[in-house]
């Protein structure tokens, strides 16, 4: 007789691996289940209902936010620097997606040659990467026009401001 070990193959320890552990888990529970483990009945608590609206009060936010209506009158058109700063200066000044830099007149030449409608209808359509009124819906065509009489006069035209 031989004492000699052979040794296991992949196959017989990805079988024995698995089972040894689905043998031990199903062992655990029967005895869990023997001594009435498993199946203990869930106790419900049930609250005293101060406790729970004391908790309520505890909670309780110290004051409310109410917001006003938002017709405060009529709209006033934001001057064409304002928009300049508050939405076209992201782009034109820096001169990202290919934007004319304000104040740069070799870029502004050849639109300000396209004339005053052209510019003020690129502006409030879009062009190019240039999304419809600068990507912000909310400003007038007023608003744009302005914006397009500040940019393009700080970058060698002669334009006049939309009368109001």
């Amino acid at each position: 007789m031989s004492n000699e070990y052979k040794s296991s193959s992949l196959w017989q320890l990805i079988l024995v691996i698995p089972g040894a552990i689905l043998a031990f888990t199903l062992i655990i529970s029967l005895i869990a289940k023997s001594f009435g483990v498993a199946d203990a009945p869930a106790v419900v608590v049930a609250e005293p209902a101060a406790a729970t609206s004391q908790a309520d009060e505890n909670i309780k936010p110290e004051a409310t936010v109410e917001v006003a209506a938002a017709d405060a009158g009529p709209h006033v058109d934001k001057s064409g620097e304002e928009v300049v700063k508050a939405v076209c200066g992201m782009c034109h000044t820096a001169g990202l997606m290919n934007a004319p830099k304000i104040g740069d007149k070799g870029q502004w030449a050849p639109r300000i040659a396209q004339g005053y409608d052209v510019l003020v209808s690129h502006a409030i359509n879009g062009i190019r990467t240039m999304p419809a009124r600068g990507g912000n819906p909310a400003l007038t065509d007023g608003e744009m026009a302005n914006a397009v009489v500040n940019m393009a006069n700080a970058s060698g035209a002669s334009f006049t401001a939309p009368a109001k």
